[in-house]
C-alpha cells in the first residue's frame, strides 16, 4: 500500500449530556492539520444543549446520529464503527480533545506493518486532588503484546487510539456486556492483541484527557478490569497471574484511598507491595500511601 496517499480516518465520538465538552472536542478535530477525516458523533439522546451545539457544526465531514445505548457506551461506539467509511478508526471521547497535529503525526508513523497506534495524553481535572496524575504516560508494549497488557495493565487510552477498521470485523465489534462498562476499551485492545502484535506507541502528548464529576474514572476500575481480562488469564503462568492480581489490587487500593475507604485501601496496597513486581513509579506511590497509613496510625495511638 502506498502510504504517501492520505487515507480516510473515521473519528468515532460517543456523547451524552456533554454539550460544552463536545464543542471543544469537535473544534479540536476541525483544527487538525490532517484533513482527510470524517467525524461521527453518536448521541445517546442527550437532554442538554447537545443538539443545538451540533447545529453550529456545518462541516460536511461531521455526521450526527442519535441512538439509545442504555448506559453501555460500547453500543454507541459500535454504531459509529458500523457506518464508518475509513480504513482506520480513531476514538475520541466527547470530554477529551486533541492537539492540532495529532492525526498528522499518527499518519506519518503508520506503514504496512502497523495495525494500532496510541500515544500519551495530558490529564486535566475540574477538581484536582492529592495524588492525581498529570499525564497518562503510556509505554512501549513488549511482544507478545497480549501478555504485556495483561501483566502490566492497560497502557492504551481510548482517545489516543487509531486502529485498522478490519479488526472490529474480526472481533465482532466492541463487547457490549454491561459488566465491562468503563473497561470495554481495555478488553478491546486485548482481543485485538490476540490477533496482532503490530502496536505502535508514539511517546508524545497529542491530546488531553478530562476528569470531572461525571467521569467513569471516578469508579473502582478494578471491578470492570477483572471482567475485561477474565477470558485471557488462562494463558498466564502462576507468577504472571500474581502480578496481574497485584496490579488490580493497586487500582482498587488507590480508588479506596482517594475515597477515604482506608481499611480496604491498606489491605490492597500491602498486597501490591508484597506480591507485585510493579513499575517503580507505581511502587513509589504505593509506598508513600502506606507510609501515610503508618503515620496516621501512630498519631491515633
Amino acid at each position: 500500500m502506498n502510504y504517501k496517499k492520505k487515507f480516510l480516518i473515521s473519528i468515532v465520538i460517543p456523547t451524552y449530556n456533554h454539550g460544552t465538552y463536545l464543542k471543544r472536542a469537535l473544534q479540536s478535530v476541525l483544527d487538525q492539520t490532517y484533513l482527510n477525516w470524517e467525524a461521527i458523533v453518536i448521541d445517546n439522546h442527550s437532554t442538554d444543549d447537545t443538539g443545538e451545539i451540533m447545529t453550529n457544526f456545518t462541516d460536511q465531514r461531521i455526521k450526527y446520529l442519535k441512538i439509545h445505548n442504555n448506559g453501555v457506551i460500547a453500543v454507541s461506539r459500535n454504531a459509529g464503527i458500523n457506518i464508518a467509511k475509513g480504513e482506520w478508526i480513531a476514538f475520541l471521547d466527547s470530554d477529551d480533545w486533541w492537539t492540532e497535529d495529532k492525526l498528522e503525526i499518527c499518519f506519518k508513523n503508520i506503514n504496512d506493518e502497523i495495525d494500532l497506534v496510541y500515544h500519551d495524553l495530558e490529564i486535566k481535572y475540574t477538581h484536582p486532588r492529592f495524588l492525581d496524575r498529570k499525564k497518562i504516560k503510556s509505554r512501549h508494549l513488549k511482544k507478545p503484546v497480549l501478555v504485556d497488557l495483561l501483566v502490566d495493565g492497560n497502557a492504551i487510552s481510548n482517545s489516543s487510539v487509531i486502529v485498522r477498521k478490519k479488526f472490529f470485523d474480526e472481533i465482532n465489534g466492541i463487547d457490549e456486556n454491561k459488566n465491562l462498562v468503563a473497561a470495554e476499551d481495555y478488553n478491546t485492545w486485548l482481543r485485538i492483541a490476540n490477533l496482532t502484535d503490530q502496536f505502535l506507541y508514539i511517546p508524545e502528548k497529542l491530546g488531553f484527557y478530562l476528569i470531572h464529576n461525571q467521569s467513569t474514572s471516578n469508579k473502582d476500575m478494578s471491578v470492570p478490569a477483572r471482567q475485561a481480562v477474565a477470558e485471557f488469564t488462562k494463558i498466564l503462568n502462576s507468577e504472571q497471574k500474581i502480578k496481574l492480581e497485584a496490579f488490580l489490587r493497586y487500582v482498587s487500593g488507590r480508588y479506596n484511598y482517594l475515597n477515604s475507604n482506608y481499611n480496604n485501601s491498606r489491605k490492597d496496597l500491602l498486597f501490591t507491595l508484597i506480591n507485585g513486581s510493579i513499575p517503580l513509579r507505581i511502587r513509589a506511590l504505593v509506598m508513600i500511601i502506606v507510609m501515610m497509613f503508618i503515620k496516621k496510625k501512630k498519631n491515633n495511638d
